[in-house]
């Protein structure tokens, strides 16, 4: 089956973010999110996994709910920033039954094999575990998609501009069938406004968030960018677009033993 993004380039992007200083406010927002979720199991596991690790001190900030947290970045200067090591989610040898708790957070939208990556931390943790975690949602980004249409109407031919997203409806199944139980998915869709398109690509850019997919799309012409620009402020008003972004947040155990 053929790639759809590729593992390289969602590196070097991450290390990008990494070199420049990465835009935290989305990823801030998911881990204070998973971090109250967590305060309500009212249970301290003894070791954890973090996938997806953008700020070093995440970890220490999961010491109160985890006796040792282990990091895994795909981005090498994230990973060893938080004393962690690589993962690629769909293509990695996780140590069997070592986790008590998984929280993977913003990185598993972008993984090839999503339910071979599920199946691989379910491998990974003890019977009775918590895996938890968030990604983006199919819904995210409408303004930027519609300014890319633009774009791409004056080509006459569309390009793979952004990503696909994972359906909330479909995360559910999918951890079932990698040997979950008892799901619980929710949308969490908040609103960011811009003074002008460049303007959130810089964010997507610190965030290690533009386009990894495989297929590329050739660079915007000038007037494939102004058509975009356009598009893009014409959706909004007082100089300013409002663009949505949906965060699909999920959880699910691993059986209790016996």
């Amino acid at each position: 089956m053929p790639e759809l993004f590729d593992m390289k380039l969602r590196a070097m992007r991450r290390d990008r973010a990494a070199r420049t200083g990465p835009e935290l406010f989305l990823f801030e927002r998911v881990f204070a999110d998973c971090l109250e979720r967590l305060a309500l199991v009212n249970r301290r596991f003894d070791h954890a996994l973090l996938i997806g690790c953008p700020d070093a001190a995440w970890a220490g900030r999961m010491a109160q709910i985890a006796g040792r947290v282990d990091c895994r970045d795909p981005g090498p200067l994230f990973a060893a920033a938080a004393g962690g090591s690589i993962v690629t989610e769909d293509a990695w040898d996780p140590p069997s039954g070592a986790y008590e708790l998984v929280v993977a957070l913003g990185t598993f939208d972008t993984v090839n094999e999503l339910p071979l990556a599920l199946r691989l931390v379910r491998h990974a943790m003890r019977p009775d575990a918590l895996f938890i975690g968030a990604c983006s949602g199919g819904d995210t980004l409408p303004q930027l998609r519609a300014a890319m249409r633009a774009a791409d109407a004056l080509s006459g031919a569309a390009a793979p501009h952004v990503h696909p997203r994972i359906a909330a409806a479909a995360l559910s199944p999918l951890l079932e069938n990698a040997g979950f139980v008892k799901p619980i998915v929710d949308v969490d869709r908040f609103q960011v406004s811009y003074a002008s398109l460049d303007r959130l690509v810089a964010d997507l850019r610190a965030m290690g968030a533009t386009n990894v997919l495989v297929a590329k799309a050739p660079p915007l012409g000038r007037s494939q960018h102004g058509a975009a620009k356009a598009a893009f402020a014409a959706a909004g008003e007082g100089g300013r677009t409002t663009e949505t972004l949906e965060i699909v947040h999920f959880a699910a155990w691993t059986p209790p033993k016996g």
